[in-house]
């Protein structure tokens, strides 16, 4: 009999120990141990640690005083920009508008305010900090400026960095009609995006989330049935993972629970079942809230990861 399979996990600090340093250094307080955890970081781990210290709570009074004794202090301004962020969104919580009260709001938009004017001090003083630019694209969603100020953002950061995944992730969504855009840009943005990137980069998962969020945002279960059996969405799914993950040169590096958990949701809703058993070897039990949660989070990755090795065999 083979070994039971683990339950999945989506806590971050189970997938990137240092995560873990990084929670214990805000815990205490210890600033120098928090720049300690982000030194020598390249700019995607920088961007996942930053958003890694936006899900802890109770951190905005340290964080406060750290940037206020030194303003100019890229990584406190990023820090305390994205804890601005995250409490906002905590506090607007991921309801449909109509279900949001207008004090919520209004505490929403105040910290969304507030994060921008840290972040364009930061972004103003380090102009390459892909870090800040990134939360800045996120703000640009949740302040409503509009496609042309979230894409002139994302400009100014690909200047220094054209590949910066967490970046275009964002955007994407801000290219979706959900946030005011409409499918033509979103699709062509991540076509950019994939072919731009070297080969077994992890770009080409933007291909693969953003027909991710088309199969979603369906009306009926039909339409949704019968996107996902179109063979050339299936096609194009297979071309993204043959890109990046499937690809002989690709190497897990930031972000790599998030890309392989978005390829293996669509390689299974496709049916494409042993690309999607590659990678719930290489997932283990890890994987990330989103995508997994449009799923049914950790039921969903489980029904999927047996249909997978069932169906697709088990590396």
């Amino acid at each position: 009999m083979p070994a039971p399979l683990s339950a999945p996990t989506f806590d971050a600090g189970a997938a990137y120990p240092e995560v873990n340093d990084l929670r214990k250094a805000l815990d205490a307080a210890d600033w120098p141990a928090v720049q300690a955890v982000f030194a020598d970081r390249d700019p995607a781990v920088r961007t996942l640690l930053v958003g890694a210290a936006g899900d802890q709570e109770g951190t905005e009074p340290f964080l406060r005083r750290v940037y206020d004794d030194d303003p100019t202090d890229a990584l406190a301004g990023t820090l305390l920009g994205n804890c601005l962020i995250r409490t906002g969104w905590r506090i607007r919580s991921g309801a449909r508008a109509q279900h949001v009260s207008r004090n919520q709001f209004d505490q929403f938009h105040d910290h969304l305010r507030r994060a921008e004017q840290v972040l364009i001090d930061v972004t103003a003083r380090h102009e390459d900090d892909a870090a800040a630019w990134t939360q800045r694209i996120t703000l640009a969603r949740g302040l409503e400026l509009g496609q042309n100020e979230t894409r002139r953002r994302y400009d100014r950061l690909a200047r220094h960095h054209p590949h910066h995944l967490p970046a275009q992730a964002s955007l994407l969504q801000q290219l979706c009609p959900k946030w005011s855009g409409d499918w033509d840009r979103a699709f062509a943005f991540a076509f950019e995006c994939a072919q731009a990137a070297p080969d077994g980069a992890p770009n080409a998962v933007l291909v693969a989330e953003a027909h991710m969020e088309r199969w979603l945002d369906f009306d009926s279960h039909q339409e949704q049935t019968d996107y996902l059996h179109s063979v050339r969405v299936a096609n194009e799914i297979m071309q993204a993972g043959q890109r990046s993950v499937l690809h002989p040169d690709y190497v897990d590096r930031a972000d790599w629970v998030w890309v392989r958990s978005t390829f293996a949701v669509m390689f299974s809703v496709t049916g494409q079942w042993s690309a999607a058993a590659n990678q719930f070897t290489a997932l283990g039990n890890l994987g990330t809230e989103y995508p997994w949660g449009y799923v049914g989070g950790a039921e969903g990755f489980t029904k999927y990861r047996a249909k997978a090795y069932a169906k697709g065999g088990q590396s």
